[in-house]
């Protein structure tokens, strides 16, 4: 049996400011915090313009960083990062080659892009101390089709093959739809405005390839004829696939996985965790990873443990760089996350958690609207602690996460009677 360990993952890292010369105080606790752990998990939710180039593939939301990212992320204590994410094609192929090639350089654990479909689909394996490690990233979107990794192909017209189609650097894709269920009468209506206004699929581009009569594309939206109405999120069987044979296969080669889905198919409330993450989240388990860790909501979303695998479905933010001027990220809730750190026995089995509630700037500066000044994340105090502590428990009752302070400890009075120390601040 292998001797116990160590993960630690935090919110997602939306990082543009070399931290090294940061000197905050609280920050060096989060840091010391993060070193001490044998892995160290968070999201590059960034691109990173390097030897390589590229050029910006959107106007608004558009974001890269300089290599000298990774050298603050090396020295806060992170030693595995998932790179799939809706900024990962921010600068298109070029940044992908860019974001590998510096990632590498610095022996980063990593995931989730690849120079084609096959490399980005494959699980990053690393040995971590006395572990073998591997990760296992990928992204949901919704973001452009180009943005996702392709293999090199045939170009075929008809039955004749005119030519190669190189590959495309790109994103590893857990490939889904969106569908809105509409009762008849709203199907009939959507069907007689797409007649009106000759809406012709032959001039879509990366369009859905229609499967039935209860469906239509109108204009780039799929909807679906039904009793009720409702949205929903459809994982391609064939993507879901290929994502659990990875799992599966790192496995059974003795490695301890870290399953990893980036995404922003979220609910009108962000807190809450879409249905389709839960199921697919638990089929991840059941193929064989270790934890699951989500990003996308920029908030904190509730905490599972199945299998006596922990399940986050949103870590929120850890770094959330802005640039002066930007105010729409004004929700306290966008700047308090927590830091994670799981410890497991020789079998890969869960024993504890150990959450520490963060402010990201610390909050002094929550009612300030200078958000690029919020640089770094900070232990919160403990009253502060103690209230997003008590909305976190609150929110994952419904998961069956029974969580309950006593004295700074948390318990989980789950079948397996889980126990999660909590670090409530200074």
């Amino acid at each position: 049996m292998l001797s116990p360990f160590t993960l630690t993952l935090t919110g997602q890292s939306l990082i543009y400011h070399d931290l090294r010369a940061a000197s905050d105080m609280g920050f060096a606790e989060i840091k010391e915090l993060i070193q001490k752990a044998d892995i160290s998990f968070t999201n590059l939710e960034t691109t990173i313009l390097g030897r390589h180039g590229g050029f910006p593939m959107k106007g608004y939301y558009f974001g890269c960083s300089p290599p000298a990212v990774l050298d603050s992320l090396r020295e806060i204590g992170f030693n595995a990062l998932a790179l799939s994410n809706n900024h990962a094609f921010d600068l298109g192929p070029q940044g992908v080659l860019s974001t590998l090639e510096e990632v590498e350089r610095r022996e980063f654990l990593h995931a989730g892009i690849g120079v084609d479909a096959s490399d980005a689909s494959k699980a990053g394996i690393m040995q971590l101390g006395k572990r073998k490690v591997a990760l296992v990233a990928m992204d949901a979107g919704p973001v452009p089709a180009i943005s996702y990794a392709d293999d090199a192909a045939a170009i075929v017209y008809g039955d004749n093959a005119v030519g190669p189609r190189p590959a495309r650097p790109g994103v590893n894709k857990l490939d889904v739809s969106r569908v809105l269920e509409v009762d008849d009468q709203k199907f009939s209506h959507l069907v007689s405005i797409q007649r009106i206004f000759a809406n012709d699929l032959r001039d879509a581009h990366d369009q859905r390839k229609q499967t039935s009569p209860d469906e239509i594309d109108f204009y780039g939206t799929i909807f679906r004829r039904s009793r009720e109405n409702r949205r929903r999120i459809d994982i391609d069987v064939a993507s879901l696939q290929r994502q659990l044979t990875t799992i599966r296969k790192a496995a059974s080669d003795g490695a301890f996985v870290i399953a990893y889905l980036h995404h922003h198919h979220c609910e009108p409330d962000w807190s809450e965790v879409p249905e389709w993450v839960q199921c697919f989240a638990k089929s991840c388990i059941d193929a064989g990873a270790n934890a699951f860790a989500s990003h996308g909501a920029p908030v904190l979303q509730p905490i599972e443990i199945y299998r006596r695998a922990p399940i986050f479905y949103g870590l929120g933010n850890f770094l959330f760089h802005l640039p002066d001027g930007e105010d729409e990220w004004s929700s306290p809730d966008i700047w308090k996350s927590v830091v994670a750190t799981c410890s497991f026995d020789g079998n890969n089995l869960l024993q504890s958690i150990d959450l520490v509630p963060i402010v990201l700037g610390g909050e002094q500066r929550l009612n300030s609207v200078a958000y690029h000044e919020r640089i770094v994340p900070v232990p919160a105090s403990k009253e502060l602690a103690k209230s997003m502590l008590e909305d976190l428990s609150r929110r994952s009752k419904k998961y069956g996460t029974s969580i309950v302070l006593e004295d700074a400890r948390v318990i989980l009075p789950d079948s397996n009677r889980h126990i999660v120390h909590v670090t409530a601040g200074t």
